[in-house]
């Protein structure tokens, strides 16, 4: 059976869903992906950093140097804290922080917006957002709705001490395609930081 160009481009939407943060920065590749992950994880991050996270196992089972304790594939991707400390974000409890997501190729699911422990890999409290169903419809970028691409959401309180030390906690953007079921995570780094104390003026 052989397939038109148009034909084959045609249905690549419906197998396919790509997208990450792009604003704040999200983890990107370097040494410690490298050295944790190996080669094979590395070069598909490096060939679409926006794909999915279930193509990546099987690249890490193939590699010498994957070390699973160490790469954690399932969090953020297998990217690194250490590879992210120049774009550790400074947050404190209540702020609205703005996210910018890059769906480049859209594939209808659910998604959410969360606070994940990087020790345990469990979400933190209560989902910032929630799509349920409908996240990512249509066959391009321009065809999903603008507040799933851009939105805010408010850190919570309660986290001035679990989140205080940058690499502790990230904020986790989660995506899942029904139909080619394929999962898309991207993570931010951030500590959360207490106001600073208010000084008060005394009339002498």
């Amino acid at each position: 059976m052989h397939f038109s160009t148009a034909a084959f481009l045609a249905l690549v939407p419906t197998v396919l869903g790509h997208g990450l943060i792009t604003d704040p920065p999200s983890r990107p590749v370097g040494p410690a992906i490298l050295e944790n992950c190996g080669n094979g994880v590395v070069s598909q991050i490096k060939a679409d950093n926006t794909s999915h996270v279930e193509g990546l196992p099987e690249a890490a089972a193939k590699d010498k140097a994957y070390k699973a304790d160490r790469c954690n594939l399932w969090l953020c991707k297998g990217l690194q804290f250490a590879d992210n400390t120049a774009n550790v974000q400074k947050w404190s409890a209540g702020q609205v922080v703005p996210i910018k997501i890059w769906l480049r190729i859209p594939h209808e699911g659910s998604a959410n917006v969360s606070i994940v422990d990087t020790k345990t890999d469990k979400i933190i409290g209560s989902m910032l957002k929630v799509w349920e169903k409908g996240y990512a419809p249509g066959r391009s970028e321009k065809d999903v709705p603008k507040d799933q691409k851009e939105f805010s959401v408010t850190v919570p309180t309660g986290l001035e001490e679990k989140c205080a030390t940058a690499g502790d906690c990230v904020l986790q953007w989660w995506w899942y395609g029904n139909g080619a079921r394929q999962t898309y995570e991207s993570c931010v780094d951030f500590q959360i930081v207490k106001p600073a104390a208010k000084e008060r003026a005394f009339r002498s």
